[in-house]
């Protein structure tokens, strides 16, 4: 009896274990949460990220130039079951259908997510270096070449 209890209580802590993975999928997204700003000769590069839920981030990218909008982006990553996703949608950009970007890898300093399917962007990291500070890092393939910006962004 003592045996078939310890075999129980085993399982069931290694079934919760694996709901809280499935639910913590998104927590380092948590810090995205607020305005990132790129200040520089070009232009201001901004993202804001907000937390709908605990399955669902929403954002908005833009790059303005002095008082003109050169690029808007409306942002998402949300989890679905196990798979968790980075949705971007620019408008006039791929018939105005969202691109879908999959979490490949995660850890407490960075979050990477693929398109191979897709020229540029091919992958999106954000990088963090500090509570206030990250590089995104966008690469593929633009004019049949291999192409790499990195934009360190500050957080207001």
């Amino acid at each position: 009896m003592k045996k078939a209890t310890l075999i129980l209580l085993f399982l069931l802590t290694v079934l919760s274990c694996k709901k809280a993975d499935k639910a913590n999928k998104l927590n380092q997204a948590n810090k995205l949460i607020g305005t990132w700003e790129n200040n520089s000769d070009k232009g201001n590069l901004v993202e804001i990220w907000k937390k709908e839920n605990d399955t669902v981030y929403t954002g908005q990218s833009y790059f303005i130039k002095s008082k003109d909008t050169l690029h808007f982006e409306t942002i998402q990553m949300k989890q679905i079951g196990d798979t968790v996703i980075y949705c971007s949608n620019v408008k006039g950009q791929n018939n105005d259908l969202a691109l879908d970007f999959k979490l490949v890898s995660e850890n407490n300093n960075q979050l990477v997510f693929e398109n191979p399917k897709n020229d540029y962007p091919k992958k999106i990291i954000y990088k963090y270096i500090t509570k206030d500070s990250l590089v995104v890092i966008i690469s593929g393939i633009q004019q049949g070449k291999a192409s790499k910006e990195s934009f360190s962004m500050k957080k207001k």
